[in-house]
């Protein structure tokens, strides 16, 4: 197939040489006499580039290799390669520019999901120096990732050809201009089946004298010969994997001609359909039946975050909305979800209230979150996992930073190369909030009995080399620290004893050592060592409550894939320390007296416990892949915990089977596994607790199908129920605690999700649910506090252009469970004439009466809308965003709880936070 299209330009010697010697003066002042020089895939060529050009294997399309013998898909194109987006040059070795020498490289990237280049080696060397420029040169380079079918990104592995050229040096300007080139034929060769422009492509021409000429079109499919006389040339056009290709040409006198050459793929020798193998290095299927993974630009633009990546997990299907930052996965308590760091564990993840996350949105590199059926490598809990990775430091040899100021708190980032150190890159941020600044001298000015605010900073520091291709080491030291204390100008009514100050304190400090090496294809190593500090201090004078620790947490697993079908993942999984608990509080209250006395007037006792712990774990799960649509993984792992003497085994099965494997795919998944949580170490450690106890156990069962819709669009539906027994409660009868508990968990999950593209993502989460739990034999049924019905969620975000940028979330949730011991006058039945204390003459206090059972009166329905705008102003270095998050909008009084006066005659709700905007600055460079 070809296109021409011919333009007469008569040949005017003065003319073209008055452009030569205009061009070689602008290339004396803009070039030195020699540079390395290559061109991005789509951009147009640098002013003045007339030598070679680095040819991407890739950007423009990436490997195009034919497939023989394997049927391909209709439609080759379908995976979207990476492109060039941003180019970096490499340095001329100096040897070889001073002797003269040109080259090029090839080399083989890996390309993550956000297109920054991960790995490079080198794949056809070029000598003299170019290999070490050229691998200093491909961290910088930036592309526009490689897309799935469905337009999802996805990283890849291309090959990158660096071409390093001398340009001449401009001629003396009193010496005669040369003779001008005049580009007789331009022309361009594209993939019949994508319309690309194909890179690295022979082109040959054929002169009418028999001679003949050879070139190879550039990163965009161009190519161009020059001077040629009048005459009828034959051009063809030779490449691996297409069709062989022929055109004759006509040149006239004084013309030039512009030529499109498409060339299709070669047809396999056994008549198989044409194709391309496209090298996708991307993430398997998850080992999970569900598994959330939230992209950068989602994470940190979602309304009613305050651009706290971390808090966006609780607009995902499966979590209850919670008030005070805790995470409520499926029914379970807050205690049975567990939180890692690049899968070390931390005791919390959210500052005090939620209101901001332990680790900034900048750090982030991915948040994985499993809301039940995890797979054999996590343990130790029975509700979700949250596992947030850090990310890499910017590798493009720049230093980079970020400053962020709002009305809850200021953050800094600085990253870069290390200085001294070759292939050593480093990530150092901080954040203090300062609502305590503001907040405390308005409620002094108010009146208000409590006057101080809650106090929280944290920090990271990453460091991180890649002693070889393979390899990867990185030294992380993170932490996170809150503070609140409120003084009591006077003591309550109630507690005459209670003086000074009420105080809460948590803090946790994490110093970690990683290692990850990929031994070829088929084997990974990854182990990590992690030293660690918690603090926790609560006290309300004169009574305190203090648990410090000292951990060691280490993990090791190795990979190894036996063939196509079979990869193995087998691991060691270790937590343990030395915890010291204090405790200065009263003693239990006499017998024979109301137990409604206050509780500051009792005598006080003070308690102690100083030990090790040990915790140690193994797993092993092979991932078995029987057909292209199936994947099964079985799995099974042992927990051992040394304060409990307690063995626990965990065989675990999932599977995913693509009912429909191609466009729209349809994928039905499924799981069933046995999870254990040990006892919380009051629960089980003497003088407090019951050492003979065991841990708490849970099946969970899980099935859904995901659907997708259009390449942008797709569904998925899950549904789940966990079978909770041997759950530990305090048990009166026992005078301790006891594995007495049993219950359930069940419910279904809706996601419809639109996938980010250039100017939109969002997405409609519900979820329906029910969570009930029974003290003990022969106790009645009750729902837990933890217990949501419905949860739905709608959101999203549009970029306007220009630097704008809205968007917008709508929460609609049943309301929380309460404990009533007064009727709500407005409910139907509601007896206005009950009683519902009983009034004790000693201690001149009301004792209230239960009205109902454990959690039987829900709050009213929550619904709340955010919206958040941003504007960013971008500058040649930096840029500059200022944004407005605002919860709340139409300020709805959202109902938490009741309080009740005295006697217990009247009551009214508790509300949450009213209308709160943020307004924030920051910038980037």
């Amino acid at each position: 197939m070809c296109e021409s299209a011919r333009h007469m330009r008569p040949f005017k010697a003065p003319s073209a040489m008055r452009l030569a010697v205009s061009e070689a003066l602008l290339l004396a002042v803009a070039m030195t006499a020699s540079a390395a020089r290559a061109q991005p895939a789509d951009d147009p060529p640098p002013e003045g580039d007339v030598g070679g050009a680095s040819v991407p294997r890739g950007g423009a399309g990436a490997v195009v290799v034919p497939q023989p013998g394997t049927a391909q898909p209709a439609q080759p194109a379908a995976v979207s390669p990476p492109k060039l987006i941003t180019y970096a040059p490499p340095v001329y070795p100096e040897e070889a520019q001073r002797a003269g020498v040109e080259g090029s490289v090839i080399l083989k990237l890996d390309i993550d999901k956000t297109g920054r280049v991960t790995k490079a080696e080198v794949q056809t060397p070029g000598g003299h120096g170019f290999d070490e420029a050229a691998l200093a040169a491909a961290p910088g380079l930036v592309f526009e990732p490689a897309r799935r079918p469905d337009g999802t990104p996805a990283p890849a592995r291309i090959l990158y050809r660096y071409a390093f050229t001398l340009t001449p040096k401009p001629a003396d300007a009193a010496a005669p201009a040369p003779p001008a080139d005049v580009e007789t034929v331009v022309g361009t060769v594209l993939s019949a089946s994508t319309g690309e422009g194909l890179p690295d492509i022979s082109v040959s021409l054929l002169r009418p004298d028999g001679g003949r000429e050879d070139v190879k079109t550039d990163q965009r499919g161009k190519f161009r010969f020059k001077n040629l006389p009048p005459g009828k040339y034959r051009v063809e056009v030779a490449a691996a994997g297409f069709e062989p290709f022929t055109a004759e040409e006509d040149i006239a006198e004084g013309e030039a001609i512009e030529v499109r050459y498409r060339i299709s793929l070669a047809k396999p020798k056994d008549g198989a359909a044409p194709g391309i193998e496209v090298t996708v290095q991307g993430e398997r299927p998850p080992r999970e039946v569900t598994r959330r993974t939230l992209e950068r630009r989602e994470i940190d633009r979602i309304p009613g975050t305050g651009g706290d990546a971390l808090r966006s997990l609780q607009s995902l299907p499966g979590v209850a909305r919670s008030g005070f930052g805790l995470l409520i996965v499926r029914g379970s308590a807050p205690q049975d979800t567990l939180t890692f760091i690049d899968r070390t564990p931390v005791p919390i993840i959210y500052h005090f209230g939620g209101l901001s996350s332990v680790v900034p949105t900048e750090m982030l590199e991915k948040i994985d979150f499993y809301p039940g059926n995890f797979s054999a490598v996590y343990g130790r809990a029975m509700g979700g996992i949250v596992d947030v990775g850090l990310r890499s430091p910017k590798q493009d040899g720049k230093y980079h930073g970020v400053v962020q100021l709002d009305l809850i708190d200021g953050r800094v980032l600085l990253e870069g190369p290390v200085p001294y150190l070759k292939d050593w890159k480093f990530i150092a941020a901080g954040r203090r909030s300062w609502v305590d600044a503001w907040l405390g001298p308005v409620l002094k000015e108010a009146g208000s009995s409590v006057t101080q605010a809650p106090v929280y900073y944290d920090y990271q520091f990453v460091l991180e080399g890649r002693p070889s291709a393979s390899e990867r080491v990185r030294a992380s030291f993170y932490g996170s620290d809150d503070a609140f204390k409120i003084t009591l100008d006077k003591p309550p009514e109630d507690e005459p004893a209670l003086t000074g100050d009420f105080g809460l304190h948590t803090a946790f400090q994490r110093f970690q050592v990683s290692y990850e090496n990929r031994l070829g294809n088929r084997d990974r190593i990854l182990w990590s060592l992690a030293l660690g500090r918690d603090v926790f201090d609560f006290g309300i004078a004169p009574f305190a409550f203090n648990i410090t620790t000292a951990s060691l947490d280490l993990r090791l697993e190795y990979s190894h894939r036996f063939a196509r079908f079979l990869t193995m993942n087998v691991g060691t999984d270790l937590t343990s320390g030395i915890a010291t608990v204090k405790l200065h509080a009263p003693t239990r209250q006499p017998a024979g007296h109301p137990s409604n006395q206050p509780f500051s007037t009792l005598p006080a006792q003070d308690q102690s416990f100083d030990g090790p712990y040990s915790r140690p774990a193994a797993y092993a799960e092979f991932e078995v892949v029987p057909s292209p649509r199936a994947r099964i993984v079985p799995g099974v792992r042992v927990d051992y915990a040394l304060d409990t003497r307690t063995l626990d085994v965990s065989p675990r099965i999932n599977a995913r089977y693509d009912i429909r494997s191609g466009f729209p795919r349809t994928t039905a998944k499924g799981g069933v596994g046995l999870y254990y949580q040990a006892p919380q170490f009051q629960e089980s450690v003497e003088p407090f607790g019951n050492p003979d106890i065991k841990s708490n156990r849970s099946i969970h069962y899980g099935l859904g199908v995901e659907q997708e819709i259009t390449p942008q669009i797709d569904v998925t539906v899950d549904g789940f129920y966990k079978q909770l027994d041997r759950q530990v409660v305090f048990s009166a009868e026992k005078d301790g605690y006891a594995n007495d508990g049993t219950g359930y968990a069940v419910g279904g999950e809706v996601l419809l999700k639109y996938k980010p593209d250039e100017r939109f993502f969002g997405w409609a989460a519900y979820t329906l649910s029910r969570s009930v739990r029974t003290d003990g034999p022969g106790e009645e049924e009750h729902p837990t506090p933890w217990d949501q019905t419905h949860v739905l969620t709608v959101l999203g975000n549009l970029q306007l252009g220009r630097g704008w940028e809205v968007g917008a979330r709508f929460r609609l949730v049943s309301g929380n469970l309460e404990t009533p011991y007064v009727c709500d006058p407005e409910q139907k039945g509601c007896d206005p004439n009950r009683v519902n204390a009983i009034y004790h003459a000693s201690s001149g206090k009301y004792s209230p009466f239960p009205l109902g059972g454990d959690y039987s009166e829900r709050m009213p329905l929550f619904h709340q809308l955010d919206v958040r705008v941003d504007k960013t102003w971008r500058f040649k270095r930096w840029q500059l965003g200022l944004y407005l998050d605002v919860q709340n909008v139409y300020n709805h009084q959202a109902a938490e709880g009741i309080s009740y006066n005295f006697n217990f005659t009247k009551r009214e709700y508790v509300t949450g936070l009213p209308f709160l905007p943020t307004l924030g600055l920051r910038g980037d460079f």
